[in-house]
C-alpha cells in the first residue's frame, strides 16, 4: 500500500488529478451500482408489489449515496483549482435536493395509490391536497438548488419573494383557484370518482373517473373524456345524478298524447265492458257507486243526462294507468307516483306517467320504460280513445284518394 501511495506521489498533479477523480467517479458509480441493483433488488420482495411507485422513491432516495461521496471526495483530488472543487460540490449538493425533492414526490405519490385502495377514497378522495404537497416540496427544492448553486442563504432567495408576489400570484391563479375549489369539492362531498354529472356548459355528460388538483375528467357515455378545471365545479352550475344511484330508483316520467276529439262519456254497456279488465274492477265498483250516490242527492227528480255525473273513458283509462302502474312488478315502492293530466294543447291531451322504476341501470331502466309504454299505447283503443299523431304524408295520399274522382 505504502509503495502505491509512493508511485501515485511520483505522478505529475495533472496525473495526480486524473487518477483522483477516476477513483472518485468509479467509486461512486460502484456505490450507486450496489445499492439500485443489489440492495434494492434484494428489498423488492419485502415492497409493495402492487406497485412500481415505492421503488421509484427509493431508487431516487439512493442516488443521494453516491453523490454524497462526490460532494465530500471531491476535496480529496489534489491539484484542482479551487473553483472546480466549488464547481463539483455545488452541482453535486443541488442533485442531492433534487433526488431527495424527487423520492418525496414519488412517496406522496405512493401514498396516494395506497389511500386509493381504501373503500373510503371513493367519498373522499387526496389527489389534489397530494398534488399541492407536491408541488410545495418541488418550489422548495428549487428555492434550495438556486441557494445552493450561487452559494447563498436560502433566506436571501425568500427575501427577495416578497417583491415579486403579484408576479407569482398571476402565474399560480388557475394553482390557487383550483385549491380552494379542491378543498370545497372534498369537504362539502360534492364529487367523488364513479358520479355521473351533466354540465352542458363544458359538453359533459358521463362518469366521473377522476380528481385531480387543476382537472376533473368525465368519460362521456360516447367514450370521449370532458377535461373540466376544477374552479368551474364549484362557479357553474352542473347535475350530479348520485342520489338517483343511491336511492336505488330511476324517474321514468313520459307522456301519452291524446286525440281530444276521442274523449266522450261511457254507457252503461261499455262501463260493464270493462269489468273485464280486472285491474279495473275496484275503481269501476267504487266510481260507479260514488257517482249514483252523487246523482241521487243532486239530481232527485230531474231526469236529465246532461246535468248528472257519468263516467268518461279518459278518467277511465287514467285509472287503469294507474293500476297498471301500481301492479307492475318493476316499479320501486317507496317513491312518488302519479297519472295526471297536462295542458291541453294543440297537438292533444297530454296523460303523464311519473314513477320510479326499481333500478338504476340504464338498459334494464330503458326496457321497464318501455315494455310500460308498449302495453299502454296497445290498450288505447280498448278505451276508444286515439293516439294523437300529426298527419303524415300517407295521410295525406290517403284522403286524396278517398276525396278523388
Amino acid at each position: 500500500m505504502a509503495y502505491l501511495f509512493q508511485v501515485f506521489a511520483d505522478q505529475p498533479a495533472w496525473a495526480q488529478s486524473s487518477i483522483g477523480l477516476i477513483a472518485l467517479f468509479t467509486a461512486s458509480l460502484a456505490i450507486n451500482y450496489v445499492l439500485k441493483h443489489v440492495i434494492l433488488r434484494v428489498l423488492a420482495p419485502y415492497l409493495d408489489r402492487q406497485t412500481k411507485t415505492i421503488d421509484k422513491s427509493a431508487a431516487w432516495l439512493a442516488t443521494v449515496a453516491p453523490l454524497l461521496i462526490i460532494s465530500r471526495g471531491i476535496r480529496l483530488v489534489p491539484h484542482l483549482p479551487e473553483g472546480i472543487y466549488t464547481v463539483i460540490t455545488n452541482v453535486a449538493q443541488a442533485l442531492i435536493v433534487i433526488s431527495v425533492a424527487m423520492s418525496i414526490v414519488k412517496a406522496l405519490a405512493y401514498a396516494n395509490e395506497v389511500y386509493e385502495r381504501l373503500p373510503r377514497s371513493r367519498y373522499r378522495p387526496i389527489k389534489g391536497f397530494v398534488q399541492v404537497v407536491k408541488i410545495i416540496v418541488l418550489c422548495g427544492a428549487a428555492i434550495i438548488m438556486i441557494s445552493v448553486l450561487i452559494d447563498e442563504s436560502p433566506l436571501l432567495l425568500l427575501s427577495g419573494l416578497g417583491a415579486i408576489t403579484a408576479v407569482l400570484l398571476l402565474v399560480f391563479k388557475d394553482t390557487i383557484l383550483s385549491l380552494v375549489a379542491s378543498v370545497q369539492l372534498t369537504s362539502n362531498d360534492m364529487l367523488r370518482v364513479g358520479d355521473w354529472i351533466e354540465m352542458p356548459s363544458m359538453q359533459a355528460d358521463g362518469d366521473v373517473i377522476d380528481i385531480s388538483l387543476h382537472t376533473v375528467k368525465v368519460q362521456n357515455f360516447d367514450k370521449t373524456i370532458t377535461t373540466i378545471p376544477t374552479h368551474r365545479l364549484v362557479s357553474d352550475a352542473y347535475r350530479n345524478w348520485r342520489g338517483m344511484s343511491e336511492s336505488g330508483g330511476r324517474r321514468i316520467k313520459r307522456s301519452i298524447v291524446l286525440d281530444q276529439n276521442s274523449i266522450r262519456f261511457l254507457s252503461d254497456d261499455e262501463v260493464l265492458d270493462l269489468k273485464k279488465f280486472r285491474i279495473l274492477k275496484p275503481y269501476l265498483a267504487a266510481k260507479r257507486e260514488e257517482i249514483a250516490e252523487w246523482n241521487r242527492a243532486e239530481l232527485a227528480g230531474d231526469d236529465q243526462p246532461v246535468n248528472a255525473r257519468r263516467l268518461t273513458n279518459i278518467g277511465t283509462f287514467r285509472a287503469y294507468i294507474e293500476a297498471y302502474i301500481a301492479w307492475h312488478p318493476r316499479i320501486g315502492d317507496g317513491f312518488t307516483m302519479l297519472v295526471r293530466q297536462l295542458d291541453p294543447g294543440p297537438q292533444g291531451l297530454p296523460i303523464e306517467i311519473y314513477c320510479f322504476a326499481d333500478t338504476t341501470t340504464w338498459g334494464e331502466y330503458e326496457a321497464i320504460q318501455a315494455d310500460i309504454f308498449d302495453h299502454l299505447l296497445s290498450i288505447v283503443p280498448e278505451f276508444d280513445l286515439r293516439v294523437f299523431q300529426e298527419p303524415s304524408g300517407r295521410d295525406f295520399a290517403a284522403l286524396g284518394t278517398v276525396s278523388g274522382p
